[in-house]
């Protein structure tokens, strides 16, 4: 006799509560929209939503990277020095330049050149650290974030390195440019976010990270090369802080000690608030963009309405990351 497939009503109620617990992100994003509307009319406006998705852009390009480590069961301090070390190195490089090429275009892609280079070059250091080194993750950036805001210091004698007025003239459509409408560094957040999703699920090395994040020793035994992989999302999530800050630093036009202070909060935060495991083997980069979006508009309302000072925003987000980490420990 054949057995009957049908699910149980218990079992279509797990089955239920897991696919909203999914759309978690997507509600809550719905909900503070409608709330901030309804708070301040502005928040609504074109105006308001593409700086929104501006802000977000470099937070959310460098999530996407952080959301490939911690789905493989590793973590990423260092991201905001690391984002300002790479921008006072740009920055110095392309004024050393200027003068002597006497070419502003080439110049300025000379330095955007030595943002990926740089932000490649830091993330294959932490992956031969935590591979080869056998060093936690952890205690890896812990100590690269302060080696890399150091340095920024030390260059720039505790105050800024400015770009020269010409370069920054050329620089600037980099980050102040639309296209259709839509600012540059939102075109690029969305082509890394699209990249970073076919990366992830559609390709062996997006499996073999959700395999290593899920259990480390059962890769290994299914012959996977699980320092090569661990390497490979380290870098990627270096160029990812490349290109968060080469179309940041158009920005302002300098960098100082205080470049990228808390991007690593923000950015882990929007990979956890993305339904990202804090554990990993599972995550996801639509989720991670949700996420990023979710954090901005907290911090979009709460300028425009003044609810809470401005100042606490970061303990917002240190509360968000509290509270959805516990939820993840019950649902475990």
């Amino acid at each position: 006799m054949q057995q009957s497939t049908k699910a149980t009503p218990a079992e279509s109620a797990k089955f239920g509560l897991a696919r909203l617990q999914g759309l978690g992100p997507v509600i809550g994003l719905v909900l503070l929209c409608i709330a901030g509307t309804l708070l301040n009319s502005n928040f609504a406006t074109a105006d308001n939503v593409m700086n929104v998705l501006t802000r977000t852009s470099f937070i959310g390009i460098i999530a996407v990277g952080m959301c490939f480590v911690i789905v493989s069961g590793g973590i990423d301090l260092s991201v905001g020095s690391m984002a300002a070390l790479i921008a006072g190195s740009v920055i110095m490089l392309m004024n050393t330049l200027g003068p002597m090429l006497n070419a502003p275009v080439l110049t300025v892609v000379l330095g955007m050149a030595l943002a990926l280079v740089l932000g490649a070059a830091f993330g294959l250091a932490h992956g031969l650290l935590i591979t080869k080194g056998r060093i936690e993750p952890f205690i890896v950036t812990l100590g690269t974030l302060g080696i890399f805001r150091a340095y920024l210091t030390y260059f720039s004698n505790g105050g800024a390195i400015t770009l020269d007025n010409d370069l920054n003239d050329v620089y600037a459509p980099v980050y102040y440019a639309s296209l259709l409408g839509v600012p540059v560094p939102v075109w690029v957040f969305l082509i890394v976010a699209l990249l970073g999703g076919v990366i992830l699920n559609r390709t062996a090395f997006g499996r073999y990270v959700q395999a290593i994040g899920s259990n480390e020793q059962v890769a290994r035994y299914a012959a996977v090369d699980v320092d090569r992989i661990k390497i490979l999302t380290y870098i990627l999530l270096g160029m990812c802080v490349g290109i968060a800050t080469l179309l940041y630093v158009p920005r302002l036009g300098s960098a100082s000690p205080t470049t990228g202070l808390l991007w690593e909060l923000e950015a882990i935060a929007a990979v956890i608030v993305g339904g990202t495991a804090l554990k990993g083997g599972a995550g996801s980069i639509t989720g991670t963009v949700i996420g990023a979006i979710l954090l901005s508009v907290i911090s979009n309302i709460l300028n425009l309405t003044s609810i809470i000072s401005v100042y606490l925003n970061a303990a917002v987000q240190g509360f968000v990351i509290i509270g959805v980490a516990f939820m993840q420990r019950s649902k475990r």
